[in-house]
């Protein structure tokens, strides 16, 4: 396989990406949660836990690691195994070759995720990355990022102004020193629905940031955005915690093991 992913009942397999093989308490966990190890060409690139029935990620997590790889095609792929895990084909792929190849009707690929034609005629929402390809340091790696499994609706002025500027701007000043940096950035579900009903709009986009110096944690920190609104705010671990707590109905969020905690 070129590239592939693997739908899974835990991140078991791709627990790297999360500061000490950790990932964050239940809180988020919607109804119909499934745990993708996102792979592509034969290595593990990020992990994304998905919401099925609002067809949005809940969160993406990877280590920060931006560099100057080439700009990955513009293909955007879909989840095989959210259609059938039963079924051998393992790879991330294009609707189009789902359909051709593989034989799987539109429907099917429809009813179990997001497709890129509940994207194309949305206005003022864009397909935002939760995992940027500009926080990858390789081709590889930038491509894996263009599923949509890693995508939410997000407000284009957001995408394009406050909050590419903290993905971008932000996020290389506060790493200066780091040898290496965990994040989570997610999608809290809003009240409204795109695409005919199908694709939940989410009410706030928000990323959590642990930095190690060697292996040692030295901080943390996060940030948060209405996603109707071009502001970010940047908080601590901890304010950003109890935001998600009071946004997901009182239940405690625990994002990083405690080494990483210091607010």
């Amino acid at each position: 396989w070129l590239g592939h992913s693997e739908v899974l009942d835990s991140f078991e397999n791709c627990l790297q990406f999360f500061y000490e093989n950790t990932t964050p308490n239940d809180a988020l966990h919607p109804q119909k949660p499934a745990w993708i190890c996102q792979r592509f060409r034969n290595a593990y690139r990020y992990a994304t836990l998905y919401d099925r029935d609002r067809r949005i990620p809940v969160y993406s997590a990877y280590v920060y690691q931006p560099g100057h790889g080439k700009k990955p095609h513009s293909w955007w792929f879909v989840e095989p195994q959210l259609i059938d895990r039963s079924k051998p084909l393992k790879a991330m792929e294009r609707e189009s070759d789902l359909i051709k190849k593989y034989m799987f009707t539109p429907e099917q690929i429809k009813d179990s995720q997001a497709v890129l034609d509940d994207y194309r005629t949305l206005e003022g929402l864009d397909r935002g990355h939760l995992c940027p390809s500009g926080h990858q340091d390789s081709r590889e790696n930038k491509t894996a990022t263009f599923t949509l499994t890693n995508i939410v609706p997000q407000d284009s002025l957001l995408n394009h102004g406050r909050w590419n500027d903290y993905e971008h701007k932000t996020m290389s000043k506060i790493t200066k020193g780091c040898t290496s940096t965990y994040v989570i950035t997610g999608a809290v579900p809003g009240n409204t629905n795109v695409a005919e009903g199908r694709v939940n709009r989410p009410s706030h986009i928000w990323s959590a940031a642990c930095c190690l110096v060697g292996t040692e944690p030295r901080y943390a920190w996060g940030a948060i955005a209405e996603n109707d609104k071009n502001e970010v705010e940047v908080v601590t671990l901890g304010e950003l915690e109890n935001r998600l707590k009071n946004l997901y109905g009182g239940k405690t969020v625990t994002l990083f093991k405690d080494g990483c905690r210091q607010d």
